[in-house]
């Protein structure tokens, strides 16, 4: 690891931050350039690209203003609509151009994030680590390799020139600054709403590492212009909080009751369990990411014992960081990161019917790299081996999650594989026997997509799509009176089935013409 050297130190006649962006650049581009060569995957591509006719037609005067009047998809996110539009307007619907531009953004964002915190810290060699993590980590690849998580990716891009506009409005106190970190602000909002707790994360950032906000600071350091009152930075920031506060009611007043769970909703005390589990084993995950799914079925009963098993674990960690802040404030600032940017999407408000989700770690991880990388580098200075061990130790790590990344983003090249892989690594996951399902039912092998779709009724009975779904499949193989079953059911489960209500009229119709016993 590189320590504190200065940035524009010279090796071959290049800075040392042009060696490290090229640096991260390459390591990204060696994991991800596979993704130009993938397809779209049935699950959520086709509401946000391929069976989006406003997206299909590129940038016109009226997709543009569906764009900002739609709430389709759950959000009203205007941005990632036109970052799409714009993908087809380049690229038509060949899937490598979308898959591309996801990784510009993601690679874009590595970049950002090394040169804010170089520029913040003045720890070029922490900085870069912390990127490198960022980029190469294997819990981020959802958030790359998936065409619909466009919005991870482009919101993160506006989350980090918002920090960067506001360092330079700290360092150079302009209005132009503040005003481009506020427009910033808002266009990542209107890219995803996750970006509510930037506010939050830019008073952290007084208090580590610019050092605005400090614990005992005296009147006369304040004078100076050295850290200011609380009361300042929190009214400095008023703006900011206030348009989150817009954002959040936009986000709840657009969100369809479908999206906070629908047959799937679960009780407030099962949902608090679950994000103090998921919270424990994202951290878990975050040192060794295995088992890695693109759909995380939420429990049939959420184990109490996991859940204060992990609320212990937070509250010890939360302890020994509040113990050690006044000499280690990074790691305070890094666990409140995490803490603070996860809880819009830890699942105690319910959106969807997952238990937790890969891609909800892209910012929330960042908080834990502050924790690791400065940690580390500040328990072994001092120590005569800390070059070698240290830069050893990260040569492995990377490699290992190079790897690790390489494999995951393989199983996002089609359907098949990603939901195979979620299926094998994931207990019950309807979602993905269904997925599954409906792709050997497009390639018409019927038997294997009936299978399939009895399997996800069979890991969760409620599934109203998949009995829609094995209606449809059943009509196929001429199994009318059978398939009104499943229509039927798919109804009472959840009577917003337009489609299998559509399909139950057409079958009905076809039973009534001809004599019941030709139905079988």
């Amino acid at each position: 690891m590189i320590g504190t050297e200065k940035s524009s130190k010279k090796i071959c006649g290049l800075p040392l931050a042009a060696w490290i962006c090229l640096g991260l650049i390459l390591a990204t581009l060696v994991i991800y350039w596979q993704v130009i060569h993938f397809n779209f995957v049935n699950y959520d591509d086709d509401v946000y690209v391929t069976r989006n006719p406003y997206v299909q037609a590129g940038l016109t005067l009226q997709s543009i203003k569906w764009a900002f009047t739609t709430s389709h998809a759950e959000f009203w996110h205007p941005i990632t609509w036109l970052s799409h539009m714009l993908d087809v307007q380049l690229f038509g619907l060949h899937p490598g151009g979308h898959h591309f531009s996801s990784l510009l953004l993601h690679t874009a964002n590595a970049l950002l994030l090394f040169l804010i915190f170089a520029n913040m810290t003045g720890n070029v060699g922490c900085s870069a680590v912390m990127a490198a993590l960022f980029a190469l980590h294997p819990l981020h690849v959802e958030s790359v390799a998936w065409v619909a998580e466009r919005k991870d990716v482009l919101s993160t891009f506006f989350w980090l020139l918002t920090m960067g506009a506001y360092v330079v409005f700290v360092r150079h106190p302009k209005w132009t600054a503040y005003l481009a970190a506020l427009v910033f602000f808002i266009l990542g909002m209107m890219a995803k709403p996750m970006l509510v707790t930037l506010p939050f994360v830019l008073l952290l950032m007084d208090f580590w590492p610019l050092e605005r906000l400090q614990w005992n600071a005296a009147e006369s350091d304040m004078k100076r212009g050295g850290a200011r009152p609380t009361l300042n930075l929190i009214v400095e920031k008023l703006p900011f909080f206030a348009i989150s506060g817009v954002f959040a009611l936009v986000t709840l007043i657009t969100q369809p009751i479908k999206a906070y769970g629908g047959a799937f909703a679960q009780p407030l005390d099962e949902r608090i369990l679950n994000a103090l589990i998921s919270y424990a084993t994202y951290l878990f995950k975050t040192l060794w990411p295995q088992q890695l799914a693109v759909f995380y079925p939420f429990p049939e009963k959420v184990s109490a014992f996991q859940a204060m098993g992990a609320l212990i674990l937070l509250l010890v960690i939360t302890w020994g960081v509040l113990k050690v802040s006044r000499r280690h404030s990074y790691l305070l600032v890094g666990w409140l990161w995490y803490l603070g940017t996860l809880l819009p999407v830890s699942g105690v408000l319910q959106v969807g019917a997952h238990a937790m989700a890969d891609r909800y770690t892209y910012i929330p991880l960042i908080g834990v790299f502050i924790m690791l990388v400065w940690g580390i580098a500040k328990l072994l200075t001092g120590w005569r081996y800390r070059r070698i061990v240290l830069g050893t130790a990260v040569a492995a790590l990377m490699g290992m999650f190079m790897m690790i990344s390489w494999i995951q983003i393989g199983y996002w090249r089609d359907g098949t594989r990603l939901f195979e892989n979620a299926l094998a690594v994931t207990t019950n996951n309807y979602l993905a026997a269904n997925n599954l399902g409906n792709i050997y039912f497009r390639k018409g092998r019927l038997d294997e997509a009936i299978d399939h779709y009895r399997l996800a009724i069979r890991f969760e009975p409620r599934y109203a799509i998949a009995h829609s779904n094995l209606g449809a499949a059943l009509v196929r193989k001429g199994r009318l009176q059978d398939a009104v079953a499943q229509f039927n059911t798919a109804l009472r489960i959840d009577p917003t089935l337009t489609y299998a209500r559509k399909n139950l009229g057409n079958v009905l119709a076809a039973i009534s013409g001809k004599d019941p016993g030709d139905s079988k």
